[in-house]
């Protein structure tokens, strides 16, 4: 395989390696296949075009234009002309898909589902990269620069990622880079000859790798070891995920199905209720005279992993005229149907509608989609609540105690997916379960006593300025402390049921309302509420109250509607003129475990302006602000140590007439005989220090180097072999300089060699002068690319990595003599 072959191959490995860094991210992984195959042709095109040969703007013009080609017979066939020709309505076809993959993007958790927009941002992301890299490690030759795009790829992932093996992915993708790297020094040699490994090995020599190949992995090693390091270091946190802020998560929205993920509404909901200055969200009126009951739930918490409750995924589809009959409700129990009209203020900006639960059809306009098992309706495309009026047609299910105590055994399927209970779960959980519903003989005299035990008899306090708790001793720390508000009281009596054998979820929402003079009801930031549900054949889903002072207890659990043993609960219910308190609480923070694993979405909004003080704090936006400063300055570093250092040459330069006259200083050598300083070439690095003139010879051996280093920025690159009168002679030639020009050259170099041979050397005035008409000469006979590059990524720029590289070896160096030193020291004896 020829040099370049094999360049091509790293090139495309170095960006699929890169790309593993998004699996993660994504799920299923087949993306990772396709895209692989997409670029492998993408790459061949580039070694076709290049093997030609073509130009090199026309070489990553074919890629490009292939690319596309690819990505428009995958994603938008049906749009293109003869499936294959992209053509106006493929780029509007394009534009959409984009849209909706960013609008899925913001809200899916993590993983995400392919949905077709999302895939076409992450195998058309790894396309463009991989042209980016292929661009730049093989078609121009510099691999070095080819590191930003694969760093761009392996960011993105690591900033919406925060798992714990982040650091194999970036693994992974340095030894891509490292490989790309290694491919091409191994195609630079190969173009001077046979590689060779050193001298032969004498007897006895213990084997190992040659110097080279050490001081290639000791730089590999030590790279990849500050790049883990820095990580670790008290940097600002990269905040959000695919999930974030109000975030719910939907499908591609065509209609046609999709999936809603996760979301976690606690911390946001534990806020809500602790808002200084509380206010009206949602405004409603209904045809029911009891409007205690009516509870506006949101979404249901049915996932539990020991550590919080959450949603499951589920499909959503279009959202139906006429809704289905409730899960497990049969046709005897007493129900009725009401209508509700509910106003949401302008503020009020939440992705999933408040509902009264079981709704039967909504009347909304926007963009919306339903999800059947939970019956609750999402926004799709950014739509959300904000200053919307809608209607629910709802029933009011009006069970009996009778009828609950003899529900029959519930179907294999819920009990199933509403039974789970990991064994993380502290055992004290289920143990109190049982000694709480002890005697009890039915499902639903276990869950009324629950229920009492929490909201009369246990002696529980409630209380908002509780944490919410995240870890799997959360629910057996509010059993020992008897402190909590509706999350954990909610938390724990659903999580003893499913202990029980009992299928239960929990619901968020808001609880009933405050009524007004008008007739209408209005519900504030602090009836948010979470509430837990009970499956019961025959029933369905049944609302019980375990909070104490916080919505009302269901009348089918009090003694009046059944004849049961059940003890008397008060009727516990909020004033509708309870003063909001007066100290607010801080906001519970959202770690970064948190938003990985359910994304921290606002189910219910916070009124930021009322707590005060909200917002991100000035030192996160000062350190993003100075980590965006550097991101941007970093691929300029090499550009302006060109320019600095152009600038300081010229400028002592302008001094070398009066500089007085001498022979140059005795100057060290650096690695491979690279002169360490900024003088002339190798070859003169040898002339003896003379006591005078050392001035005048460091501006106009300054001045030399800007002349060569400039040459070089344009192509001509520097032989340190040559005298300079040759150099000169090679730069004239090569950048085919006329004659006016060709003789500033020739000034220069011969300066250079007055300065260094000359009995009593002595500067000339004007250098300056001449280097920057050599530069505007060379500037001009050059395309525009070289150009660019020039200026952009100078190619003398390496030379300051040398100056590095020389510097740290002569620090070593001082060092380990100074080591050495102290040990060999004789203590108080001299030699003989």
């Amino acid at each position: 395989m020829s040099g370049r072959a094999r360049l091509t191959l790293c090139s495309a490995a170095a960006t699929l390696l890169a790309s593993c860094a998004l699996l993660p991210l994504v799920e299923p992984a087949t993306w990772l296949l396709q895209a692989a195959f997409l670029l492998a042709i993408q790459s061949g095109v580039g070694a076709a075009t290049r093997r030609v040969p073509l130009a090199r703007p026309l070489t990553v013009a074919a890629q490009a234009l292939v690319t596309l080609v690819l990505l428009t017979l995958v994603f938008a066939r049906e749009h293109a002309l003869a499936g294959l020709i992209p053509g106006p309505e493929t780029f509007r076809y394009f534009g959409d898909l984009l849209q909706t993959g960013a609008d899925d993007v913001g809200r899916y958790a993590i993983p995400a589902p392919l949905s077709d927009g999302i895939r076409l941002m992450v195998i058309g992301g790894v396309l463009v990269i991989g042209l980016a890299v292929d661009t730049l490690a093989v078609t121009f030759r510099n691999a070095a620069p080819a590191g930003l795009p694969l760093l761009a790829l392996y960011s993105v992932a690591a900033g919406l990622s925060d798992g714990a093996a982040d650091w194999l992915w970036f693994l992974v993708a340095a030894a891509g880079y490292l490989m790309l790297l290694l491919a091409e020094g191994r195609e630079r040699l190969s173009q001077w000859g046979r590689v060779f490994g050193g001298a032969p090995r004498a007897a006895g020599t213990p084997p190992g790798p040659v110097a080279p190949v050490r001081t290639g992995r000791r730089i590999g090693m030590a790279a990849l070891g500050v790049a883990l390091v820095v990580p670790l270091l008290p940097l600002p946190a990269i905040q959000g995920g695919l999930l974030d802020g109000a975030g719910t998560g939907v499908g591609a929205g065509n209609g046609s199905g999709g999936t809603i993920s996760a979301v976690n509404p606690l911390v946001s909901l534990r806020d809500s209720l602790n808002v200084d200055e509380d206010r009206t969200v949602l405004t409603l009126r209904t045809d029911t005279s009891n409007t205690s009951d009516l509870y506006l739930r949101i979404v249901s918490l049915d996932d539990f992993d020991g550590t919080t409750w959450k949603p499951a995924k589920r499909h959503i589809v279009a959202v139906p005229d006429k809704f289905p009959t409730p899960t497990g409700l049969g046709s005897e129990i007493k129900r009725a149907e009401i209508t509700t009209r509910i106003a949401a203020a302008s503020g009020y900006a939440q992705d999933w509608l408040p509902m009264p639960y079981p709704p039967s059809s909504v009347q909304i306009k926007g963009n919306w989609r339903y999800e059947p098992v939970g019956m609750t309706l999402v926004g799709d495309h950014g739509q959300n609540t904000s200053g919307k009026t809608y209607q629910v047609t709802s029933l009011d299910v009006q069970p009996t105690a009778e009828q609950l105590a003899s529900a029959a055994k519930a179907p294999g399927s819920i009990r199933r997916d509403y039974t789970k209970v990991p064994d993380s779960l502290p055992k004290i959980v289920g143990e109190q379960a049982g000694e709480i519903t002890k005697g009890a003989t039915s499902d639903y005299e276990k869950a009324v006593k629950l229920q009492d035990y929490f909201a009369v008899t246990g002696g529980f306090e409630y209380d908002t300025q509780v944490e919410v708790g995240s870890g799997p001793g959360a629910i057996a720390r509010f059993l020992r402390d008897k402190q909590g508000f509706c999350v954990h009281f909610s938390f724990a009596m659903a999580a003893m049921a499913r202990t029980l054998g009992i299928p239960a979820r929990v619901a968020v929402g808001f609880a009933p309302g405050s009524p007004q003079a008008d007739g209408s009801v209005a519900v504030s930031l602090k009836d948010a509420h979470a509430w837990p549900e009970l499956y019961f054949e025959g029933v369905g889903w049944t609302r019980f109250e375990p909070t104490p002072t916080r919505g009302t207890t269901p009348t089918y659990t009090l003694p009046d509607t059944s004849g049961t043993t059940v003890p008397d609960l008060p009727q516990a219910s909020r004033s509708a003129n309870a003063a909001p308190s007066a100290q607010p609480s801080a906001s519970t923070s959202c770690s970064a475990e948190d938003k990985k694993l359910e994304g921290c979405a606002a189910a219910l909004p916070v009124d930021q302006a009322g707590q005060g003080g909200g917002g991100t704090p000035w030192y996160e936006i000062a350190g993003w602000t100075l980590l965006g400063a550097s991101a941007l300055a970093l691929p300029l570093l090499p550009m302006l140590w060109r320019l600095r250092r152009r600038s300081v040459r010229l400028a002592s330069a302008q001094h070398s007439a009066s500089a007085a006259s001498g022979a140059p200083p005795a100057r060290r050598k650096g690695r491979d005989g690279r002169q360490a300083d900024d003088a002339g070439p190798a070859v003169l690095l040898d002339v003896p220090a003379q006591e005078a003139g050392e001035a005048a010879v460091g501006h106009v051996l300054a001045v030399w180097r800007e002349l060569t280093d400039t040459a070089w920025d344009y192509g001509i690159e520097p032989d340190e072999a040559l005298t300079p009168r040759r150099a000169a002679a090679r730069i004239v030639r090569t950048g085919e300089l006329d004659d006016t020009v060709g003789r500033a050259v020739h000034r220069i170099a011969g300066a250079v060699e007055q300065v260094l041979y000359a009995p009593e050397p002595r500067a000339e005035a004007g250098l300056a002068d001449e280097v920057r008409k050599v530069r505007g000469a060379l500037r001009e006979k050059a395309d525009w690319t070289t150009r660019v590059r020039a200026v952009v990524a100078p190619r003398s720029a390496v030379r300051a990595v040398w100056d590095l590289s020389d510097r740290w070896t002569a620090l070593k160096a001082s060092w380990a003599a100074r080591l050495t030193a102290l040990v060999r020291r004789p203590s108080g004896q001299q030699s003989g």
